[in-house]
């Protein structure tokens, strides 16, 4: 069985500059996602794809294959799927050919080896098509409202979800963008990384700490010194 990693680091970061090459604790961004894929049992094969010649001399550093990315796969607007879609047309025209393909967000440093392996078991447990990892959020959206074309309020769901305790809810799970993993033959046919046999892999809050401001880099770095 071949899993390739794809790890996919832009350049670009309006929050936070050369946010992928920002030191967490005592290395790179990058580099925890690369270490992580790396020590997994299951991962064969690592590959970052980026458009910032510093991020791909970082990630050979780290032991990491890497792709130059098409400016046009780097915009603010780009999604992700045709960034993993590019990776494996070029992986294949080496004639490097894969079984399930894992997506490493970089901005999820404290996901782990053990998570990625753990994850991974689960889904060839339940022979399901793919797996997406989650967090319980901090409330349930079920209890939201919407407004109607006539501006009155309505349950985004139904009426009488709003007004339930939280405990007679169903659970809700919120994807923290740590972990994604698909058979490469059903995403090569419908380029999604969601199918009708899509599990999840519940994590911690701690875990899915989601680098996106300075706010979040001193939140990761207490969990890490937590950790030691």
């Amino acid at each position: 069985m071949k899993v390739i990693a794809i790890i996919p680091a832009r350049g670009g970061s309006k929050g936070i500059l050369k946010k992928n090459l920002t030191n967490i604790g005592h290395k790179p961004l990058i580099g925890w996602s690369i270490d992580a894929a790396l020590e997994s049992e299951f991962i064969t094969n690592v590959i970052v794809s980026s458009d910032d010649e510093d991020i791909l001399k970082t990630a050979n550093n780290y032991g990491a294959q890497t792709h130059l990315r098409p400016a046009s796969l780097a915009t603010d607007t780009a999604k992700t799927e045709p960034v993993l879609v590019e990776v494996l047309r070029y992986l294949e025209a080496k004639n490097e050919k894969f079984d399930y393909l894992v997506l490493l967000q970089p901005t999820s440093p404290l996901r782990t080896a053990s998570d990625i392996d753990a994850a991974f078991k689960m889904l060839i447990d339940k022979k399901a098509t793919s797996l997406i990892s989650v967090k319980e959020p901090e409330s349930n959206p079920l209890k939201s409202f919407v407004l109607n074309e006539e501006g009155y309020m309505k349950g985004i769901v139904n009426n009488d979800f709003p007004f339930m305790p939280r405990q007679a809810l169903p659970k809700v799970f919120y994807p923290n963008g740590a972990i994604y993993i698909v058979e490469v033959p059903y995403f090569k046919k419908s380029e999604k990384l969601f199918s009708d046999k899509t599990i999840s892999y519940l994590m911690s809050a701690d875990k899915s700490v989601d680098i996106d401001t300075k706010a979040d880099i001193l939140r990761a770095e207490k969990i890490l010194k937590e950790r030691i």
